[in-house]
This record gives C-alpha cells, structure tokens and sequence, in this order.
C-alpha cells in the first residue's frame, strides 16, 4: 500500500513510502483490539475506592432493642448496615484492575488497529519536522495544513522531540508519542493517524516480531 508522503504545510512533497501489508494490510481481529483497549483502560484505574464496612464503624456495641415482642426484625448493632449511618454491607475494597496479556496478542492487537485505520484511509505518512522554540501556534498551524484542527489525531515520533511534544501539549484533541508510546488504545481513539517519516521503519520492525 502506498501512500504520498505530505510536509507540514499539506503538501505532497513528492515521494511515496510503501506501508507494509505484515503491519497495515492483515485481516484485523477486533477480539484482540478488545482484549488490549480493554487492559489499557484497566491499568488506568487506582483501584483505590474503599469504604466503611460494619466492622470499621465507630459507634455503641449496646443492644439497641429487646430481642422479641417489638413486632420487627432482631437487631444487636446500631452499626449494623440496615441502619442509617451504619457500615456499607460489601462495599468496595482497593483492588488491582490490571491483568495479563502476551506479547504476541498485544502485537496483533496494535498491527490489528493499523489495519483498520489503513482500510479507512486514516493514515497520513508526514515528513520529519521540528521546531526551534516550543509554541502551541506552529503545531497549530500543522493542524490547519493537514485539516485536523477539530478532529482527534495522533502524531507518532520516530524519537523524542520536546519543542514538537510541548508545542502540542495544549491542544485538546491531540496527542503526540514515540513508538515505545503506542498502544492499541490509542490508535483506535484517533480520527486521523499521522506517522512520521522516521518511525516507520521502527513500527514495522516491533510488530513483525
């Protein structure tokens, strides 16, 4: 699959790059894609919602009423959970939301989601660019060339550029990361997926593994 390879300004400099059919061109299996965007939400969450059980309530250990003849149900606490102010009866513990999944099913998982942003024509190929200074108008100004001001993208970096990752970082909408940053997630949360010239050589040699 070929694709043009733009500049910054959205044009077509005139070279193609060739995106490979192992990475961007299978047949996707969205049950991978669900197991993977399923685990990077989980390892997103604290887990560190808790509260009071019966046991963890201060309050009287009296016997608030007779045993028998009041017509009611027996009751011995008055931190017991039926009573207002009383211990929450299985409420919710710190837990660890996260769990496993290997190597090669996360691969198919991200070479899943490229496929499916290919076949959708989601993919845009950008040659390498840097700014001198960090400014949110010059990443801006990326964003109007390529007619994604208002749509949720995701620029992929062959390696850390800080001026191009700050300059970006204000802009609600879009995300920027290194190979080493790419998730399933990710990919599949973007409209529009903008590879760099310089990552992709590193994508297809991590996901043909």
């Amino acid at each position: 699959m070929e694709v043009a390879v733009l500049d910054i300004n959205g044009k077509e400099t005139g070279r193609k790059v060739d995106l490979s059919s192992t990475v961007f061109g299978i047949e996707p299996n969205n049950h991978a894609v669900y197991l993977d965007v399923k685990q990077y939400l989980a390892n997103q969450r604290q887990g560190t919602h808790k509260s009071k059980e019966r046991a963890e309530i201060v309050g009287s250990t009296r016997k608030i009423k007779k045993q028998k003849g009041t017509g009611t149900a027996r009751a011995g606490s008055i931190k017991s959970g039926v009573f207002r102010g009383g211990g929450r009866m299985f409420g919710p513990r710190p837990r660890n939301y996260a769990f496993k999944l290997n190597k090669q099913l996360k691969r198919l998982a991200r070479k899943s989601a490229f496929s499916i942003k290919a076949k959708e024509n989601s993919i845009v190929v950008l040659e390498d660019f840097n700014f001198d200074s960090p400014k949110t108008k010059n990443f801006a100004a990326v964003l109007n060339a390529l007619d994604l001001q208002n749509k949720k993208s995701l620029f992929v970096l062959g390696a850390s550029n800080k001026n191009v990752y700050l300059s970006s970082r204000n802009l609600q909408g879009s995300d920027v990361v290194i190979n080493s940053e790419l998730s399933t997630y990710k990919i599949m949360k973007a409209k529009q997926v903008v590879l760099l010239e310089s990552s992709l050589e590193e994508i297809v040699t991590n996901l043909s593994k």
